[in-house]
């Protein structure tokens, strides 16, 4: 464990903030690696909401179907490992050692040289190098931030181009506007083809009119049939292609990403034949913590990570569907940086009473800001010094009263916590 430490450490102590634009300084350090990740073929995805269970499902699919599957996710939840997967498993803390100490010194002497690698770029550059050494067939590689400037991009054309749902998120770095958002989610798009998920007026537009210009064939979602049959709290089943596929994933919104992903997977076939029983068992398989991810049944615990308005917009739906009528107690943890008053007036609608809470994170809101912008949207609002605490009166309650429990705002307060409400239901 010391030694594991020891890599994640050093990974930690890069530049975390400031993603700063522009490919150059990886593709030095690349080079210098020998270009691992030219050995690799990929699936490319962008998008702000839907990315990490579009994924999944990919990532899930392809396992069964023999390949050897490489997935690089972000953030992670519980353990830094988590983002650099093969065929479903995070990598293993000796694989993880040997790629941070056999590239960490050309790190630091690139340092000294003036040539500073973000924490990001480093993840991204061992992800490589460890799929590559790993020999995996393909690789599900999800973008950091963005897309035309993300470190990601310094892929050759991929398998397949896939671009998620777009919403106002990172609007520091990506723009103010859908349209600008869009633009820089359009960088992943190379020859071939590329996948899009349903999307507002405004920014398909803008992935149609780049699809036209780089003469890619673009393929939209709703192009795609599905007949869902179940919907509920243990997730969605639907027919397609006469199939009946079960997807543990559970909200209305994971249909769409389950479209995104099936019309991905109709490009890769060609390219790495599948059956239909391959998709039935991958989706029935697929897994993504803390996106509406039911923690226990009794009480009713639910954890998910939503943090932007579309994300929340999709939770709030999704407690309105199961829990009509419940009166959920909601425990939310929100960054500075993100659009925290639009999610808070979307929340109020479905939420009565709101545990706010501090998240693990520099770029928290304390307990106390929080709370004093969900005053006048919420009946009942508390703030709490740690969100430990808050869990535990929240449970006590939950289970007196028969109250659902909710946990939202951020994925860093869902990994920060979901192994305490693992222990504690």
């Amino acid at each position: 464990m010391a030694i594991i430490m020891n890599a994640i450490e050093k990974i930690h102590s890069l530049d975390k903030f400031g993603s700063r634009p522009g490919l150059d300084r990886i593709r030095r350090f690349l080079d210098i690696l020998g270009n691992p990740q030219d050995s690799l073929r990929f699936i490319h995805v962008a998008g702000t909401n839907g990315k990490g269970s579009t994924c999944a499902m990919l990532s899930a699919v392809l396992t069964d179907a023999g390949y050897k599957t490489g997935l690089f996710i972000s953030p992670y939840i519980v353990d830094f490992r988590e983002r650099i997967q093969i065929n479903g498993r995070m990598i293993s803390s000796e694989t993880l050692e040997s790629a941070v100490e056999r590239t960490f010194p050309i790190i630091e002497r690139l340092s000294a040289e003036g040539c500073v690698i973000t924490e990001f770029e480093y993840v991204m550059a061992l992800e490589f190098l460890i799929h590559s050494e790993g020999k995996c067939d393909v690789v599900i590689l999800e973008t950091g931030l963005g897309g035309l400037l993300d470190c990601t991009n310094v892929i050759k054309p991929p398998l397949c181009s896939v671009i998620t749902k777009i919403g106002l998120d990172h609007t520091a770095v990506l723009g103010e506007t859908i349209e600008e958002i869009a633009a820089q989610k359009c960088g992943i798009i190379k020859r071939g083809t590329t996948v899009s998920s349903a999307q507002t007026d405004r920014a398909m537009r803008v992935i149609e009119a780049d699809c036209l210009k780089k003469n890619v064939r673009l393929i939209k979602s709703g192009e795609l049939k599905l007949e869902l049959t179940s919907d509920s709290l243990d997730g969605l089943s639907f027919k397609y292609n006469e199939t009946e596929i079960n997807l543990p994933l559970i909200g209305a919104h994971q249909l769409e990403n389950a479209k995104t992903a099936l019309a991905a997977l109709e490009v890769v076939r060609k390219n790495l034949p599948l059956s239909n029983d391959n998709i039935r068992k991958g989706f029935a398989k697929a897994v993504n913590p803390a996106r509406f991810e039911v923690i226990s049944k009794n009480p009713l615990v639910i954890l998910d990570g939503a943090h932007n308005p579309d994300g929340i917009n999709a939770l709030t739906n999704a407690v309105n569907r199961y829990l009509p009528d419940r009166a959920p107690i909601l425990i939310l943890g929100m960054l500075a940086d993100k659009d925290s008053k639009s999610s808070i007036k979307i929340l109020g609608e479905s939420f009565g009473e709101v545990y706010a809470v501090p998240v693990n994170n520099p770029r928290s809101l304390s307990a106390e800001a929080l709370a004093d912008e969900c005053r006048g949207h919420f009946d009942s609002v508390k703030a709490f010094d740690d969100p430990f605490s808050a869990i535990d009166s929240a449970l006590d309650r939950a289970v007196n009263e028969q109250k659902p429990l909710v946990i939202a705002g951020s994925l860093y307060l869902a990994g920060e916590i979901r192994n305490y409400l693992l222990s504690k239901t």
